[in-house]
């Protein structure tokens, strides 16, 4: 894989508004879930970031975009970043977020599905849901008329892949060509990692332990997509050959939420998957280090590169909300509330 160490950023040749990616988004999206990145196409794909960048750079264009929407988040599982930057990014462009806390009652335990779906889409414009089972979410979407957004569950977390992504494109410019290694175990962020960078044209090597690969179904999707983008995807289970030469290093905790009970028995095998600086120093020079965050700091990365000069972490926390932003937007139909999208 070629070095990008000449990579320089890109301008936008099109102004945002006139963007033929974001308008062809904007009258597809409007209206449907967002439950996996294999929901996108490469061109939505980018249109979400190139929106996502707008959206930041003059947040004041997008004021009353949403005006009056409501949006219901119905969260399993704990969260910091998640939460904060879905119900920030909706209340800055007019609308209201509603959090209800299901972290002692898991969705479906009370009552269907099937029954909150038909409920809630009556009360709300989207609904956002952080789950166990990734069946908890398609299940809420097929039954719902409103959008459902997956902002994180066992197979899945695309709004993260998203964000990450646009971090990667203020950085490099670009994130066609670019080499981007995950190191430590094939989760959900890792799936949506695979799908987003095959979407946009980079090269992602994933490097995990023997039993702890990616789901062979995003595998295979995620061939299909490199295959079509003429980009490349690289499984191994060598950490050090995995880093050689990469543009961005990510890793992730080693033990996700629900598999709390496994701790013991993986911390010998990640830890020679551990970011540290000997590993960074086999990547590209000017390479930089990612992670989703929460870290469990010393364990799957060192201090010293989490917080050292490489690491863009908090960058990408940033850019949870301007990357959920646009998605919102294009999801609702808020372009045509936005005064430059109606010049």
């Amino acid at each position: 894989m070629a070095s990008k160490a000449t990579l320089e950023p890109t301008e936008a040749a099109i102004p945002v508004q006139k963007d033929p990616d974001i308008l062809a988004a904007a009258a597809r999206l409007a209206g449907e879930d967002m439950c996996s990145i294999a929901d996108l196409s490469s061109a939505e794909v980018r249109a979400i970031l190139k929106l996502g960048h707008d959206v930041k750079r003059n947040p004041r264009e997008y004021r009353h975009a949403l005006d009056a929407k409501q949006m219901v988040l119905m969260f399993e599982k704990a969260s910091l970043r998640t939460r904060l930057s879905f119900e920030t990014g909706i209340n800055t462009m007019g609308g209201n977020a509603i959090f209800v806390d299901q972290t002692n009652s898991p969705l479906g335990e009370r009552e269907s599905i099937a029954d909150i779906a038909r409920n809630v889409e009556r009360w709300v414009d989207v609904i956002v849901l952080r789950t166990y089972a990734h069946d908890t979410i398609t299940e809420m979407a097929a039954n719902s008329r409103v959008p459902v957004i997956n902002a994180l569950s066992d197979f899945e977390h695309p709004c993260q892949a998203l964000a990450d992504f646009m971090t990667i494109e203020e950085h490099f410019g670009t994130a066609a060509g670019l080499n981007f290694t995950y190191v430590g175990d094939g989760n959900n962020v890792c799936h949506s990692l695979m799908l987003t960078g095959a979407q946009l044209g980079a090269n992602v090597t994933i490097a995990t332990p023997r039993g702890y690969s990616p789901d062979i179904e995003i595998v295979t999707l995620a061939r299909d997509i490199v295959q079509a983008n003429h980009c490349e995807l690289r499984l191994l289970q060598d950490p050090q050959a995995a880093v050689e030469g990469a543009d961005a290093v990510y890793t992730d905790v080693c033990v996700s939420m629900g598999f709390e009970h496994e701790s013991s028995k993986r911390a010998p095998i990640f830890r020679p998957f551990q970011v540290n600086e000997a590993l960074m120093a086999k990547a590209a020079p000017h390479a930089v280090f990612m992670h989703c965050l929460p870290a469990r700091r010393n364990a799957e990365v060192t201090d010293a590169v989490l917080d050292g000069p490489q690491s863009i972490v908090f960058d990408q926390a940033e850019n949870r909300m301007h990357a959920q932003k646009a998605l919102l937007l294009l999801l609702l139909g808020g372009l045509a509330n936005t005064a430059s999208f109606q010049q």
